[in-house]
């Protein structure tokens, strides 16, 4: 038996997919429309940017900016390589202070260099997920409660429905001068710039939680409180068994909402705050007013839409892990 006989053996028992008409439609909407979207994207950029000409030169294109992203790669790995020289200095200095004297205690000096673009990137992240989620656990609670109860929610309704509005840099300095105020430890465990776009980011994410949850748990089938009240299951497993179940979808909706409003409000936060992130990379390259900072403004705004996009599809990927509604997109 030749090696043709035997691969047509092996392989004929094996079932391939139909490139039916449903695969090619699929295939078309899921990926080649996307790319088609992307490329004619990049070229219209492409095409502006050589006819806009502004006081540092030509408006970036795709070129540039893909070249200040390997600049900023460069510069990131450039500063790695500096922090680990400076604490291999210091610990080759304790090492000598030590061999002259055994009673001396090393210390160890922080890193103060300047925070790379990858850097900011890694602290935006993590204010605004801990705005986020200190917005969750204060909304969610208070939607189930003001949907369970109408005279709740009657009284606390006009509160919500007069900050709902408001801007969030709105709250910016009101939230500085508390800080401030209240905040004034000798040795903070975190700085003053990180609470106030911290909780800058929470009092924006607060209100579509509380009203998508409120909304969602006040619109429980009948049915199902009906069961419950027959049961005479006790409050708080009423909520466990009933009302999580039941209004997730719309606790949900609002989590997505208030996700991409707190990463936006932060990026406005963090130029004004000067908190370190990519609010004050931004900020901090306008200012500068080099060649390069056009292209690399264009390549912060990149990353904070990809971000901003990433950021939604996880909420929803979630979502669709822990809730019985898996048609949501």
């Amino acid at each position: 038996m030749n090696t043709a006989t035997v691969i047509a053996t092996k392989f004929s028992g094996l079932k391939l997919p139909q490139l039916d008409g449903t695969f090619f439609s699929n295939a078309i909407r899921l990926v080649a429309l996307p790319a088609a979207g992307i490329l004619a994207f990049l070229l219209l950029w492409s095409v502006t940017a050589q006819n806009i000409d502004t006081s540092l030169g030509k408006f970036p294109g795709p070129a540039a900016v893909m070249e200040q992203f390997n600049a900023l790669h460069d510069e990131h790995q450039r500063s790695r390589e500096k922090e680990q020289a400076f604490y291999e200095r210091q610990e080759k200095r304790n090492a000598e202070r030590v061999a002259k004297d055994p009673n001396y205690q090393p210390k160890i000096r922080a890193y103060t260099g300047k925070e790379t673009f990858l850097d900011q990137i890694i602290t935006s992240l993590v204010t605004v997920m801990s705005g986020f989620l200190l917005a969750v656990a204060i909304a969610i609670p208070l939607g189930i409660t003001i949907g369970l109860s109408q005279a709740l929610n009657n009284a606390i309704n006009p509160i919500i429905q007069i900050f709902k509005p408001v801007s969030p840099l709105a709250w910016l300095p009101l939230v500085t001068m508390v800080v401030s105020a209240l905040y004034t430890s000798p040795d903070p465990l975190v700085a003053k710039s990180f609470l106030n776009s911290l909780i800058t980011v929470t009092l924006c994410c607060l209100w579509p939680m509380v009203i998508n949850t409120a909304v969602g748990v006040a619109g429980i089938d009948k049915d199902l409180v009906n069961v419950s009240k027959v049961l005479r299951l006790p409050a708080l497993r009423h909520v466990q068994k009933i009302v999580l179940p039941a209004s997730v979808p719309m606790i949900f909706t609002g989590m997505r909402l208030s996700l991409g409003v707190a990463w936006m409000v932060l990026i406005a936060a963090e130029m004004l705050a000067q908190n370190p992130g990519l609010g004050k990379f931004v900020w901090d390259e306008f200012q500068n007013g080099s060649s390069d900072s056009l292209a690399r403004i264009m390549a912060a705004v990149l990353v904070i839409g990809l971000i901003g996009f990433l950021l939604d599809r996880g909420m929803l990927a979630l979502q669709k892990l822990v809730s019985w509604d898996k048609t949501a997109n």
